[in-house]
C-alpha cells in the first residue's frame, strides 16, 4: 500500500503563492505588512512570493497608504489584465456568453436564443454547441482579447453534470432532454473551442450559488442555501463553505422534490414538483389556465405583463405560499443560516413575494431552525449564472497561485 504522498518544495511554493493570491483577490489591496497576519506567513516568504507574483504580472501595486511613523505602505491587488475569463450561461431561453478581465469586470457580452426545441422538447445540443463557440469568438474579436490570455471558460448548464469519465463533463438534463450528453467532448470537437483553453462544466444553480457566495448574499456564511428560480427551479447548498454535491453530483435538484403527491405535470415527467408550481414556465402556464394572456415573446416579459396584470393577485399568493413551503424543507433539512432567492425570475418576482414567502416558510418551517435562518433575495442581478461560470476557471487560478495561468500562455496542455 503506498504511504502519503510527500510534500516538496515546488508545493510549498505553490500553496504560499495560492495563499496570497486569494487573500489579496478576496482582501485586498493589502499591503506586504498585512499579508503576513492574514497569511501566517514569514516576512521572508511574503516578500519572496509578492516579488514571484510582480514577476509574472499577476500582482501590481494600487497606491499606498500611510504607517504609523515610517514610510508609506505599499498596496497590492491581483492585476486584473494579467488574464480573461469566459462565463457561459446556457439557459433556457438563450445562451449568454460574456468576457471578463480577473477583476471580473464585463468586457463584452453575446446573446443568443435558443432554436426551438423538438416536439418532444428536446434541445439540439449540437447547436447549443454552436452557439457557444461562435459566442466565444465573438466576444474574443470584439475586444481583442486573444486565446492565449484565457484562463478559462465556465460553462453553466440546466441539469446534472457528471465529470467522472475520461471524456470530461456529460449532461443529464431531463427538462431539456438532454440524456448523457458528452457536452465537453463535442467542444472540444476539431473547429468548435480552441484545444489549449481549460473548460469548466457545471450545473447553473450551482455556478449562481457560487457567484452569491463570492461577491452576494450569500457572502460570508458557511451554511447557505442559493436558489435559482428561472424556467425551471434548482439550488445550490452550501455545506460548511463548501457546495454539496452529492455522491453523483446531482445534489441540489430542490425543483423536483414533491410538492404535492399527484400533482400538476412537472417537465421532468413526474408530478407535484416544486417547479410545476413556482417555475416561471409553470406559472405562465397557470395563468393560461386561468384565462391570462400575454404579448411579450419571451418568458422574462411575459411574466413582466402578469405581474402588471390586475386579476393575478391569488395566483401570485398561491405561488408565494408553494415556494414558502419549498423553503421551508431547506430550512427543516439542511439547517442553513442563509437561504438566498435568485435567478431571473426569482429576483423579478422577489419585490412583490418575498415577505408572503417568508410569512410562508415561518408557518411550514420547523421554528427553532427557521429562526436562526434568513430568507434574501440575490444581489447579483440576471447575470449571476455567468459570473458563477467565469468564477469556475477563475477559482482553479487562484487554487493553483496562477500556475493554470502560466501553463496555458507557455503553451503547454492541460489536463483537467
Amino acid at each position: 500500500m503506498a504511504g502519503p504522498r510527500r510534500r516538496t518544495v515546488r508545493d510549498l511554493r505553490r500553496n504560499n503563492r495560492a495563499t496570497v493570491l486569494s487573500k489579496l483577490y478576496f482582501d485586498g489591496p493589502l499591503s506586504r505588512q498585512e499579508l503576513g497576519p492574514l497569511t501566517a506567513l514569514s516576512s521572508g516568504s511574503i516578500s519572496n512570493v509578492v516579488a514571484e507574483l510582480v514577476a509574472d504580472g499577476l500582482v501590481e501595486e494600487a497606491g499606498s497608504v500611510d504607517s504609523d511613523g515610517g514610510r508609506p505602505r505599499t498596496l497590492l491587488r491581483v492585476a486584473p489584465g494579467s488574464g480573461h475569463v469566459v462565463g457561459v450561461d446556457v439557459g433556457e431561453t438563450r445562451v449568454r456568453v460574456e468576457l471578463f478581465d480577473l477583476s471580473l469586470s464585463e468586457l463584452a457580452r453575446v446573446d443568443a436564443p435558443l432554436p426551438l426545441a423538438a416536439p418532444d422538447g428536446t434541445y439540439d445540443a449540437h447547436e447549443i454547441v454552436r452557439l457557444i463557440a461562435g459566442g466565444l469568438t465573438e466576444v474574443l474579436a470584439g475586444t481583442g482579447v486573444t486565446p492565449a490570455s484565457l484562463i478559462g471558460v465556465g460553462i453553466g448548464v440546466p441539469g446534472i453534470v457528471d465529470a467522472s469519465g475520461a471524456s470530461g463533463a456529460v449532461v443529464h438534463g431531463q427538462t431539456i432532454g438532454w440524456e448523457a450528453v458528452p457536452l465537453e467532448a463535442m467542444l472540444r470537437a476539431p473547429g468548435e473551442l480552441p484545444p489549449q483553453i481549460p473548460l469548466f462544466v457545471d450545473n447553473g444553480a450551482k455556478t449562481l450559488g457560487r457567484a452569491e457566495m463570492w461577491f452576494g448574499a450569500g457572502r460570508g456564511a458557511r451554511n447557505a442555501v442559493i436558489t435559482l428560480i428561472g424556467s425551471g427551479v434548482g439550488a445550490c447548498v452550501i455545506a460548511d463553505g463548501v457546495p454539496y454535491q452529492g455522491s453523483s453530483s446531482s445534489a441540489g435538484e430542490w425543483g423536483h422534490t414533491v410538492l404535492q403527491v399527484g400533482g400538476r405535470l412537472c417537465r421532468c415527467g413526474s408530478r407535484g414538483c416544486l417547479e410545476a408550481y413556482v417555475g416561471a414556465e409553470a406559472l405562465l402556464e397557470r395563468w393560461r389556465e386561468a384565462g391570462g394572456s400575454w404579448t411579450a415573446q419571451d418568458e422574462e416579459g411575459a411574466l413582466a405583463e402578469l405581474l402588471a396584470a390586475p386579476d393575478t393577485g391569488q395566483l401570485l399568493d398561491e405561488t408565494a405560499e408553494f415556494l414558502g413551503a419549498g423553503i421551508a424543507d431547506l430550512v427543516n433539512l439542511f439547517n442553513p443560516e442563509r437561504i438566498v432567492v435568485g435567478g431571473w425570475a426569482g429576483l423579478l418576482l422577489g419585490p412583490r413575494l418575498i415577505e408572503p414567502v417568508r410569512r410562508a416558510a415561518a408557518s411550514y418551517a420547523l421554528r427553532h431552525p427557521f429562526a436562526q435562518t434568513t430568507v434574501e433575495l440575490g444581489r447579483l442581478g440576471a447575470d449571476a449564472v455567468t459570473v458563477g461560470a467565469a468564477t469556475l476557471p477563475l477559482a482553479r487560478f487562484l487554487e493553483t497561485g496562477g500556475a493554470e495561468r502560466e501553463r496555458i500562455v507557455s503553451g503547454a496542455s492541460w489536463m483537467g
